[in-house]
């Protein structure tokens, strides 16, 4: 008996669903600053997101990265990652 090898699951901060590891984007908190990890292997501690613009407006309207990270992050460091992950989402496509 073989057994089958299960994809990791991650949580998305903006609508809260499970799914593949795969299938998200991860955003590091680095000492730089936060910084989009598309190879999922970055050092430091990480949030995810969905590939999708309704998922990143319903973070960052819900401030899920702060959240998530629990730490204190200025709004222009949001927006600018914002803008990064929106651009990320329209290359992806």
């Amino acid at each position: 008996m073989t057994k089958t090898k299960r994809a990791p699951q991650r949580t998305c901060v903006g609508c809260n669903v499970s799914k593949d590891k795969k299938d998200l984007i991860r955003i590091v908190d680095t000492e730089e600053g936060l910084r989009l990890d598309v190879t999922g292997k970055m050092n430091g501690r990480g949030v995810y997101v969905c590939p999708n613009k309704e998922c990143i407006a319903l973070a960052q309207k819900k401030n899920g990265i702060k959240r998530s990270l629990k730490k204190n992050i200025d709004n222009e460091e949001i927006s600018a990652l914002f803008e990064e992950l929106t651009a990320y989402e329209k290359e992806s496509v």
